[in-house]
This record gives structure tokens, C-alpha cells and sequence, in this order.
């Protein structure tokens, strides 16, 4: 089954052609970092004015890249939640008109199980039930998986995501927009056991909280000097998050009895992250998967992926489809 993907829930225009749901035939991924690098962040509005003039360029070049027509093509799917609204709204409405034009079902695909589901585009020994670790910009959360579209929610963060506090400390340290990659680069040259930052923890839960580390960090620099090592600060703030990510990660193994884990959003690009929950998984026996970095950030294969599973478990979306800012997943 050929599924046509669309993602434009933040600032990455993206199409793919993917074949059921495991490979990837094309995936086109246009960036706005450029854009928004000026300004330190996503400026919403941007975002969707520049995806209003990249879509169905984009779209074509999928089609293009992978060889194939509309009349090839069997299906979309198309993220619709959660995200920026206004980006978001720009990807359905162009998946409901190719639809519509070209006669093809429609599926809608939750992000965070798009992310998830990217973990079958480079791999088909995954077992159920697992853990996965789905962390971005707006997500940290610990997922059970007990099969596909089954979900239970076992932490999340209650204040700033572990993607979000990666920017904001990027940002006090002078090193710009996009934090992670930036700070992730740096941290290869530092010292991680150089400052000791707080590893936070919310009572006895799984739950996660990364705001106290990001103050840390901005006091920390607010009192540096000129011969503070940036790379052994950024090396240090990066270890407090992978220590943290990894501790709660392989304790809801345990509490679940689950053998595998799963990584999945754009910070589980982080080459830190992925080493060391692989070291741990590999002491404990326990199977670790992670996509490779093109496939954690934000892409349309992911989603062509998701809709394919979607699509098999009978979900089919109207021409009435709808987008949201917020839902949760499960």
C-alpha cells in the first residue's frame, strides 16, 4: 500500500511517499530555520505563510522524487494534531483537496504517533509491549505501547519539555536557534562532570521537570566569566537531561516488565541521549531502537508510516477533518 504523507505541524514543510508503512520511497523536508533563526524561535505566523507557499511544491517533489502520480498513490495521511494551529491547518487543508481531487482516503495521524512510528521505517524486529520515550520541543512523555493505536500515558513533563529547555539554555549560553544540534555538537568538546546541575524528580512518579535545571543553568551563566568553558557547560547541562531521560526511562522497564524501549522526536537526535540509553538497554539486556536523526525531527514519512497502521485499523478522516493545537495521545 502507497501512502502519500503530509507534515506541517511547526515549521518544517515535508511530503514522502512510503510503502506499507516501512520504506520509504521519497521524503522531502523543506526548513524554515533560516527563517526563524533571526528571531530565536518559530514565529507562528511565519510558519504558516511559508508553508502556504511551499506545500504543493513540495508535494510534487515527493511524487516526483519517488517515481509515481497521484493514480499510484492510495492513500493520505496527514498530521492534524497537536502542533502550531495555524501550520497545522495548512497540511489539511492540502491533504482534504488532493483527496477530494483524487478520490483517496484520508487518514489522520497524531504527531507524537508519527514520531513513534517512525521507529518502523528502520526497523522490523520491534516487539509488544515496549516503553517509548517520545522528547521535542513540546513533548517529554514515557509511553507504554501494548500494540499499534494503543497507548498508555506512564509520565510527561510538568513544566518545560527537555527540547524546549535545550533552546532556552542554548540561548543564555550564546549559542542561538536551534539549541539542541548546537548544544549537542559543543558538548563533545566539554567536560560533563564539570558543574553538577540538578537532576530534578517529582516525588516517587515518572513524571519529568526541567525547569529547575534550566534556571540553574541561566544562574550559572549569569555569574560566569569570560573564561568559563561553554562547551564543558554545555556537556554538563547536557548530561543532567540524559541522566534523567535514562534513570526514568529504565524504571518504567522495570515497573512494566517490558524488553524493549523505543526512541522517538527530535531530541532523541541527540547523539548523548541515543549512546547512552543504548549502553544501559545493552547492560540490562533490554532492546533499545532509535531512529536516525532525519527521521526524529519533523518529516512526512513519519506520518505515511502512522497512516499506514491507521489505515489498517479501519480510521478513515472526512473531508470535515479538523485541526488542533493540543490532544493527548492514548
Amino acid at each position: 500500500m502507497r501512502i502519500l504523507g503530509i507534515e506541517t505541524s511547526c515549521d518544517e514543510t515535508s511530503a514522502a511517499v512510503v510503502d506499507d508503512g516501512v520504506k520509504i520511497i521519497s521524503n522531502i523536508v523543506a526548513s524554515q530555520t533560516d527563517i526563524h533563526k533571526q528571531f530565536g524561535g518559530v514565529v507562528p505566523e511565519i510558519a504558516s505563510r511559508r508553508h502556504v507557499e511551499l506545500i504543493l511544491p513540495t508535494v510534487q517533489k515527493a511524487l516526483d522524487e519517488a517515481g509515481c502520480t497521484l493514480k499510484e498513490i492510495d492513500c493520505i495521511g496527514v498530521i492534524n494534531r497537536p502542533g502550531l494551529i495555524g501550520a497545522l491547518i495548512v497540511g489539511v487543508a492540502a491533504a482534504k483537496t488532493i483527496a477530494y481531487a483524487a478520490n483517496l482516503p484520508l487518514v489522520a495521524v497524531h504527531h507524537l504517533e508519527a514520531h513513534i512510528c517512525a521507529n518502523w521505517l528502520v526497523s522490523s524486529d520491534i516487539k509488544f509491549p515496549l516503553v517509548c520515550l517520545v522528547v521535542s520541543g513540546g513533548h517529554s512523555d514515557l509511553i507504554l505501547m501494548s500494540d499499534f493505536g494503543k497507548y498508555e500515558i506512564l509520565a510527561r513533563t510538568r513544566d518545560d519539555a527537555a527540547g524546549e529547555c535545550f533552546d532556552k539554555c542554548a540561548r543564555v549560553m550564546g549559542l542561538g536557534y536551534p539549541g539542541g544540534p548546537m548544544i549537542d555538537k559543543l558538548a563533545k568538546e566539554g567536560n560533563p562532570h564539570t558543574i553538577r546541575f540538578p537532576r530534578a524528580k517529582v516525588g516517587d512518579s515518572l513524571d519529568f521537570s526541567f525547569s529547575g535545571l534550566k534556571t540553574a543553568v541561566i544562574r550559572y551563566m549569569e555569574t560566569a566569566s569570560a573564561q568559563t568553558s561553554i562547551p564543558d557547560v554545555a556537556a554538563s547541562f547536557q548530561q543532567a537531561v540524559v541522566d534523567v531521560l535514562v534513570d526514568h526511562t529504565f524504571r518504567a522497564v522495570e515497573e512494566r516488565g517490558v524488553g524493549q524501549v523505543l526512541l522517538a522526536g527530535g531530541v532523541a537526535a541527540n547523539s548523548g541521549l541515543q549512546a547512552a540509553i543504548k549502553a544501559k538497554g545493552q547492560e540490562l539486556g533490554i532492546a533499545v531502537n532509535a531512529p536516525p536523526p532525519a527521521l526524529c525531527t519533523d518529516n512526512a514519512a513519519m506520518a505515511a508510516a502512522a497512516a499506514f497502521f491507521a489505515y489498517g485499523r479501519g480510521e478513515r478522516a472526512g473531508l470535515d477533518l479538523d485541526s488542533f493545537a493540543s490532544e493527548r495521545i492514548g
